[in-house]
């Protein structure tokens, strides 16, 4: 049996980017946004580069949570606390993906204290539910092309769960990714401020949003 993912926010330049590469894998996808022109958009993609995807959408996100064994919350940081207040009752015993960075107004930095990130305070928000930080040190552009002066892009993964974990680096690994198992979810923290570091450095030096982080080992 293939697994169910939703993906909330499935329109945004994260959404859609994850949406379409989860799609080339044995998974049903379940596609929820508010702009429904939008995500029929998104959708009409996904068929035309693949008319086999086994991929729907919703209007609502709790419709989509309902039958969903893992929910990405394809989401900025301040978004996240009204979808977790409506997906709270059927979360319940299933990963939810974190995606966010907090950032603040000009990407200096995060707006979250250093004792705590946007995961954590996802998990706090479901405490039934198996929150993983993943997809937060990735660009959109990276998913097209995840392989980057030679490069597999490494995907960092930060989690309770050992078993979520395990399901988490699958989807990394379908999306294109190399996917590192960096901890347990206070290690969030560090990723936050990984993709904080990436943002600024790629606005600094122009790397024109196709850039990422890869450790380089014997």
């Amino acid at each position: 049996m293939s697994t169910t993912i939703a993906v909330i926010g499935a329109t945004g330049n994260m959404g859609s980017a994850i949406s379409k590469s989860l799609s080339k894998g044995n998974y049903h996808l379940l596609l929820n946004a508010k702009d429904e022109t939008k995500l029929g958009a998104v959708l009409g993609d996904i068929k035309k580069g693949n008319p086999a995807a086994n991929v729907k959408t919703f209007d609502y996100s709790a419709n989509a949570s309902w039958e969903a064994d893992v929910i990405i919350l394809a989401l900025p940081y301040g978004a996240e606390k009204e979808v977790a207040q409506r997906i709270k009752g059927i979360a319940s015993n299933k990963i939810v993906i974190s995606i966010s960075n907090p950032l603040n107004e000009t990407y200096s930095g995060l707006v979250t204290s250093p004792d705590t990130s946007a995961a954590e305070e996802l998990q706090k928000l479901l405490p039934d539910s198996k929150v993983v930080k993943a997809f937060n040190t990735t660009f959109a552009a990276d998913f097209s092309s995840p392989v980057i002066a030679g490069k597999q892009v490494d995907a960092f993964i930060a989690g309770n769960d050992g078993q979520a974990l395990q399901t988490v680096s699958e989807l990394v690994s379908t999306s294109g990714f190399n996917p590192i198992i960096a901890g347990e979810l206070p290690v969030s923290r560090t990723l936050e401020n990984m993709a904080a570091l990436l943002i600024g450095l790629t606005i600094k030096y122009n790397y024109n949003w196709v850039a990422g982080w890869k450790v380089l080992h014997n």
